[in-house]
């Protein structure tokens, strides 16, 4: 940072006024980027970060966490566009539950008694694979059963799956599904789960991946990309680092327009096939 540009916000925030919270955004930016030059902020004054109610269940959820903030409150507005869903929901990998909790809270406020199905070994990560890079270790990420089930006591229609994936999946096989959320970091849970949940997707249903645009798990891309390269869907890459797929939708046929003044083209007309 160049010392004229630093004395010149800092003279802003010692003034104060209005200008003085922007200055120090960008007093911020610029230091964060001597510090750590690949960092890049968002743009000064996003509305989501007044959501006052929703930063503090996120802090009670999440105490010692701020960086996953963005990816949470994507994952509930994403939960908006499945509404008119059928189905349950389910999530593969909960940690500590605090995703599960915002899941089953949407659940909870449609009032249309959607089960919310939960998968963990409960034991952490199972063994990193060839495609997996060298972030994770076997165990990472372990949190036990009953810390989920303390974060999600106030709700009723949840059902715990522990094991490794993909042994419990049968049980819910029969199932459908409106909303899945996997978060598993690594290459073959990851895909093992994709190919479970994708086929028991309802229409309009989203599969949101929090791991998908993580440089630490290049196993969770690898295992989308492979599946969805040859569906009609494909993976949306998000700056919060997650990806998410929406259950194609089977568009009504449309019936034959009558042009204007009623009249239909005849064979042979002009724009028509002779």
């Amino acid at each position: 940072m160049k010392l004229f540009t630093a004395l010149k916000l800092l003279t802003r925030i010692v003034r104060g006024g209005e200008d003085s919270d922007y200055a120090r955004y960008l007093f911020a930016e610029k230091l964060t980027h001597v510090l750590h030059p690949q960092t890049r902020f968002s743009e000064y004054g996003r509305s989501f970060l007044d959501d006052h109610d929703f930063q503090a269940l996120y802090h009670k959820l999440e105490p010692a966490n701020t960086r996953s903030l963005d990816r949470k409150f994507t994952l509930v507005e994403l939960m908006k566009l499945t509404a008119s869903v059928a189905g349950d929901t389910a999530e593969c990998g909960v940690f500590r539950g605090a995703s599960s909790y915002l899941i089953c809270r949407e659940n909870r406020r449609r009032g249309q008694g959607q089960v919310h199905h939960v998968f963990d070994s409960f034991e952490g990560l199972s063994v990193p694979g060839q495609h997996d890079g060298a972030s994770w270790e076997s165990g990472n990420m372990s949190a036990g059963l009953e810390v989920v089930r303390r974060t999600l006591s106030e709700f009723e229609h949840v059902e715990y799956h522990p094991g490794w994936i993909p042994k419990r999946f049968a049980e819910v096989e029969q199932r459908r599904f409106a909303f899945v959320h996997i978060d598993v970091d690594l290459y073959q849970p990851t895909l093992d789960s994709v190919t479970f949940f994708y086929p028991r997707l309802s229409p309009g249903g989203i599969l949101l991946c929090d791991d998908y645009g993580f440089r630490s798990c290049p196993g969770a891309r690898r295992a989308l990309d492979e599946f969805f390269a040859e569906t009609e869907e494909k993976v949306v890459h998000l700056p919060t680092g997650q990806g998410f797929v929406q259950k194609a939708v089977a568009a009504p046929l449309s019936p034959d327009p009558t042009p204007v003044g009623g009249l239909r083209p005849s064979p042979g007309a002009a724009g028509s096939p002779a």
